[in-house]
């Protein structure tokens, strides 16, 4: 049976700075690319005003970001921010039509040791147990640091995933799977149906990419070093590639309007060499 072809969303941290002054605006131009579904940024404290947004342009959001392990949060500028609530988390998602809430962040220290790991794991486990009761499913969104450091000669985030109840999801960052030296592909094949999301991102690769200093040359989807197409295609169970940069030198508009017309080519192909091989 060809897999049903995942939705093609943005993860709204790409374009925040232009939907602070004017997010009916930003939501518009979303729209006009031609995005009917996005994955919710700091959405908690202002689902109401997403919504209205959202549905004025034909938009939903299936998976948001929100933090469900920590319960204080690191800022890059030194300082912590306290984590919504579970309930409030859960309750806006609710607002929004969420599906998937989806932790972006927990800092490397907790990756370093098995009882950090299973600290993780447990904490969303947890929260699975929690969301179930409002129909969510939960989710873990990583960066470099949950891969390199290695826990019985296995990445931590594989190690997580083995400690992780089944309801818990995986949404894999392919640019800083990367990153951490990684082969994605491989690496998308072992976890198979845990990886339910993927940010599609890309860039050139060298030593010394990491969250520590975020590179500014991220470019569009399929125009760098990361094998995107290779990795979409051996997720079995994809239910989301979700467009995201975290630095861009260049109109982030243009970026991701590139990305969405790269993915949906890609996607579109899959499909066709799916079909072709079913028939064969």
């Amino acid at each position: 049976m060809t897999p049903v072809r995942p939705t093609v969303s943005l993860q709204l941290y790409t374009v925040n700075a232009a939907l602070e002054p004017d997010l009916d605006a930003g939501v518009a131009r979303l729209a006009a690319i031609g995005f009917d579904t996005v994955e919710a940024f700091a959405f908690v404290d202002r689902a109401p005003q997403l919504k209205q947004a959202f549905d004025a342009h034909g938009i939903s959001a299936k998976t948001g970001h929100a933090f469900l392990v920590e319960e204080s949060v690191p800022l890059p500028d030194g300082t912590s921010m306290t984590a919504p609530s579970h309930a409030d988390t859960f309750a806006a998602a609710q607002v929004l039509g969420i599906e998937i809430v989806i932790d972006p962040f927990v800092g490397p220290a907790a990756w370093t040791t098995r009882e950090g790991v299973e600290r993780v794991a447990a904490r969303l486990n947890a929260a699975a147990e929690e969301a179930a009761a409002h129909g969510m499913r939960v989710g873990y969104h990583n960066h470099d640091h949950e891969l390199r450091p290695h826990i019985d000669g296995k990445p931590a985030l594989q190690v997580l995933a083995e400690l992780l109840d089944p309801r818990v999801v995986l949404e894999l960052d392919l640019y800083w799977a990367t990153a951490a030296g990684i082969d994605v592909v491989a690496f998308v094949q072992e976890l198979g149906d845990r990886i339910v999301a993927v940010h599609v991102k890309d860039g050139p690769m060298r030593d010394g990419i990491s969250t520590a200093q975020v590179p500014t040359d991220q470019t569009p989807a399929g125009q760098g070093d990361v094998r995107l197409a290779d990795a979409l295609a051996a997720a079995p169970a994809l239910e989301y590639a979700v467009i995201e940069f975290d630095g861009f030198d260049g109109d982030v508009f243009d970026g991701v309007e590139q990305s969405y017309r790269w993915l949906r080519a890609t996607l579109a192909g899959s499909d066709e060499t799916a079909a072709t091989e079913v028939s064969a």
